[in-house]
């Protein structure tokens, strides 16, 4: 008679047809995540060729952002209405073809337009993806397969700068769009053959108030919030207006959400308090996480003088980290609970980023590519299993709007971080420079801040769940409290 710990590890293990449907789900995930990092090194590039300045060609970077934010809310609704498959292979078909456009793009004007194109379809893969690998794993793998997931999201920043230089290089600027277009066709084919047909489809009422106040003010608040890096300080009318304004409708939609009978994005949710631990716990996390990424590069480039394709191979060790410790803490946290994972990861994260306040013009590249691959190692264990344990204890009606939930949360966080970080960097490199400092203390001095932000996540991480999560043994009063979505 084989034992419950025995049948409860042979069912932990992810199955060919798992792993197949992850491969497709990756394939989408790195093509949306690197176009987000790879058009920055392109910068120069395309102010030369389009006779444009800095925040012209910014907004090819800021138009697939605003894209992204704008359609994510959908994710739900429209996975709903037309079967995550569908609307999976829909968002490919979007997304390459805004590649193509973008490569044959004659002005800067055109560019932007097709970058948002390229966004719309971009926003939706990450959500759906996760919809469809939490539906085809079971909650009991909800956290093996999103280790899975989590490798692009954390090389992407990475691999993006290395890639994008080297095409630029080598090839023309033409080909960080071109790239896409071998890689979306494979990932339309695999993914029209893989993946399983949806038999669940319904009608769902569209929540037309609820799109009016989330998308529009999650675009006008990350607008204004990403101005701040160019204005250098977030109290211009250029970043409060938009800012406050986004902030004003999502407030709204808040509201709204709470009283409408099937909104855009179900926040009753937040009832099952590991969701929310976890939402809190991601904020933080991610704030914290993209704002020490944006430093890296500066540093190697801006004080070190390094080309961006060696900057992107100074910066690898961390994605090594992390990639050795991300499928086992997908394992373990399947087993024994997120918590025990996050907060250890945490303290490697502070440990690593720590090395970098006492930065220096001259630090040995050994010591800070110790320092990263320390930190990686603690990203592996940090930001997938924070996901996993808010979508684990979610059942499947729940799955989409929690998917989506958790998307919106890292694109706003990730903005958030990027800005606050940048505006901090800016004034003391600008107090530096003034005083006659060291630029490469500047950012020794700013790199406290990130280490203050990531310990700060502690908190919030020590409510995470420290044992396995049955789903079968959520709270009765959740499932009370929290409708099943008729979408």
């Amino acid at each position: 008679m084989t034992s419950p710990s025995t049948t409860s590890s042979a069912s932990d293990k992810l199955d060919p047809a798992v792993i197949k449907i992850a491969a497709v789900v990756v394939l989408g995930a790195i093509m949306s995540i690197l176009d987000t990092t790879v058009v920055s090194v392109a910068q120069n590039t395309f102010q030369d060729e389009f006779s444009t300045d800095q925040a012209g060609s910014a907004w090819t970077m800021t138009g697939y952002t605003l894209a992204l934010a704008a359609v994510i809310p959908l994710s739900s609704w429209a996975a709903a209405r037309f079967g995550t498959k569908k609307v999976y292979l829909t968002s490919l078909v979007l997304f390459v073809l805004g590649s193509v456009l973008c490569a044959l793009a004659w002005s800067i004007g055109t560019l932007v337009i097709f970058r948002v194109l390229q966004g719309f379809g971009g926003g939706m893969l990450m959500p759906v993806g996760m919809m469809i690998l939490t539906k085809a794993a079971g909650p009991a793998r909800v956290g093996s397969v999103m280790a899975v997931l989590g490798i692009p999201m954390l090389l992407g920043p990475i691999l993006g700068p290395i890639i994008g230089g080297a095409l630029i290089e080598y090839a023309s600027w033409h080909w960080i769009f071109l790239i896409n277009v071998p890689i979306g066709a494979l990932a339309f084919a695999y993914s029209y053959w893989i993946l399983p047909k949806d038999n669940e489809t319904s009608r769902p009422t569209f929540d037309f108030v609820g799109l009016l106040l989330l998308s529009p003010g999650l675009a006008l608040f990350l607008y204004g919030i990403s101005s701040s890096t160019e204005e250098g300080t977030f109290m211009t009318a250029k970043v409060l207006i938009p800012a406050v304004i986004g902030a004003i409708l999502v407030a709204g939609f808040i509201v709204h959400a709470l009283r409408a009978r099937n909104p855009l994005l179900d926040l009753r949710l937040f009832t099952n308090s590991k969701l929310s631990w976890s939402v809190v716990t991601m904020s933080l996390f991610m704030i914290a996480f993209f704002g020490a990424m944006l430093l890296f590069p500066q540093y190697y480039i801006g004080v070190r003088g390094e080309t961006t394709l060696l900057t992107g191979l100074l910066i690898a060790p961390q994605g090594i980290g992390a990639m050795l410790t991300m499928p086992m803490a997908g394992r373990l946290t399947d087993k024994h609970g997120p918590g025990k994972m996050v907060i250890p990861g945490i303290v490697l994260i502070a440990i690593g980023l720590g090395v970098f306040i006492f930065i220096g013009a001259d630090t040995s590249y050994w010591l800070l590519g110790a320092a990263l691959f320390v930190q990686g190692l603690g990203m592996g264990m940090t930001m997938m299993p924070i996901m996993s344990a808010a979508l684990a204890t979610l059942n499947p009606a729940q799955v989409p709007d929690g998917s989506t939930l958790m998307n919106v949360v890292q694109q706003a966080a990730g903005s958030v971080g990027t800005a606050v970080i940048s505006v901090i960097l800016a004034n003391n490199v600008k107090g530096a420079v003034e005083s006659g400092g060291d630029i490469a203390g500047a950012f020794g001095d700013t790199f406290i801040v990130s280490v203050g932000l990531i310990v700060l996540t502690l908190i919030p991480a020590f409510f995470l769940p420290r044992k396995r999560i049955v789903h079968d043994a959520v709270d009765a009063d959740i499932e009370a409290k929290t409708p099943v979505i008729m979408h």
